[in-house]
């Protein structure tokens, strides 16, 4: 049974349960996909999607939190997927703590969504809440809800993704200075520009250039 429930494993070189990023970061991103387009149904009226993808998201960190990350289905799929590439192994306590604050979450959603079946400000927050999550960990590899975790335990955090828990100083293709920000900055504004130049042309409909629907 112990081999069964337990959280992280226990891998050669590594002082603590460890778990793998990679796998993590394509299961958020699964999770991400499933969670946009249900919410972008909601938006349209329609929140069946919705509460199917609450049910998916609450019982897979329920799975990964009580029994085991590696029966996570999510988790599976993201390991099936990565199956090719190195492992990146990040400490598990993290990890843990940071998909508590997403099972918080979803059980919010699950009474509120599911069970008294409204809608409110508050389900409309975590939704979103939910996706900058999602979406942090899956594109830039960041666990926010890690983030926190230093807040509520005193041990030191090992093992974070891309060594942020350890690394001093930045390598010189890791820098930014004044000027990429003036080129980001500059980006936007031609993004703007291009708006008011271009509006009005772009929000007209396009034409069937085949004539197939006709």
């Amino acid at each position: 049974m112990s081999k069964i429930v337990q959280f992280g494993e226990n891998v050669e070189g590594y002082t603590i349960p460890v778990l793998n990023e990679r796998e993590i970061r394509a299961a958020a991103g699964m999770l991400f996909m499933l969670m946009f387009i249900s919410i972008q149904q909601a938006t349209q009226g329609n929140f069946t999607p919705l509460k199917y993808a609450i049910i998916v998201f609450l019982t897979d960190m329920l799975i990964r939190v009580l029994i085991n990350p590696k029966y996570s289905p999510t988790l599976i799929l993201g390991r099936w997927i990565v199956r090719n590439q190195t492992p990146e192994y990040v400490g598990a306590r993290q990890k843990k703590f940071a998909w508590k604050i997403g099972i918080a979450l979803a059980t919010t959603m699950l009474v509120l969504a599911v069970i008294v079946n409204s809608y409110s400000p508050i389900t409309g927050l975590i939704c979103m809440v939910c996706l900058v999550f999602l979406f942090f960990e899956a594109v830039f590899g960041i666990c926010l809800g890690c983030k926190f975790y230093p807040l509520f335990f005193k041990d030191k955090v090992q093992y974070c993704p891309g060594e942020v828990c350890d690394i001093k100083s930045r390598h010189d293709i890791q820098k930014t200075n004044w000027s990429h920000l003036f080129i980001v900055v500059g980006f936007a504004a031609f993004i703007v520009l291009t708006y008011f130049l271009f509006n009005e042309q772009f929000v007209k409909p396009p034409f069937d250039l085949f004539g197939l629907n006709a």
